[in-house]
């Protein structure tokens, strides 16, 4: 059954920098001078407890930090310091273009797929195509150039040290179905590979950018 939520009032378009004590640019002696970035769907505290209320009786697999669950719109593989303060500003256009929305996970599926699984993740029960390659779009001319993968929307929750036949985890996974909740900013995130628990990467939202406008 499809919950309706009541629709959020409107937002004034606009991002909430992170962190605004330093800016990328105003330490020129980094040793790092591009960033691992991406441009994501963050659910909120309320759908990752659901979600690992769900996951934590199921054990066997590697599952990810519920800190680190998200939907990834556009990955930036090398993003040059210089160029962040721009590519936040035109996220921030392209996010006021777009009108909050309402979005739950359902169905599960696997990279590359079933048989020979890599990775297991739920989908999203709604479109985020659209919103994805305005995304994209924007940091390509931002000089933030997005990998080539083809978009599919997910939320990744277990990456596999081999090949797995995940048939039967995929069964249990598409049982799961989220509450509703309203989608009405996406963030800009970095990356810090191997800086995470047990070897895994960090991340760090740089920008909050809030969806519509007033």
């Amino acid at each position: 059954m499809t919950v309706n939520l009541p629709r959020p009032p409107p937002r004034v378009a606009g991002y909430r920098r992170h962190h605004d004590e330093h800016s990328f640019d105003e330490h020129p002696s980094r040793t790092v001078t591009a960033h691992r970035m991406f441009v994501a769907v963050v659910p909120p505290p309320e759908i990752k407890e659901e979600l690992a209320e769900f996951l934590q009786p199921r054990h066997g697999m590697p599952w990810i930090d519920p800190e680190q669950w998200h939907l990834t719109l556009a990955f930036l593989p090398s993003v040059q310091a210089h160029r962040v303060d721009d590519l936040v500003g035109a996220l921030e256009r392209t996010a006021a273009k777009h009108d909050p929305f309402q979005l739950s996970l359902a169905g599960a599926g696997a990279f590359p797929d079933a048989l020979g699984a890599k990775v297991l993740w739920l989908a999203p029960a709604a479109d985020l195509g659209t919103l994805a390659a305005g995304v994209r779009g924007t940091c390509n001319n931002a000089g933030a150039t997005p990998d080539g993968q083809r978009f599919v929307g997910h939320l990744t929750l277990a990456r596999l040290h081999r090949s797995t036949d995940a048939r039967k985890w995929l069964q249990v996974l598409d049982t799961f179905r989220s509450a509703p909740w309203w989608v009405d900013d996406v963030e800009l995130i970095e990356s810090h590979l191997r800086e995470g628990p047990a070897g895994r990467p960090r991340y760090e939202t740089v920008a909050s950018l809030s969806l519509g406008t007033t």
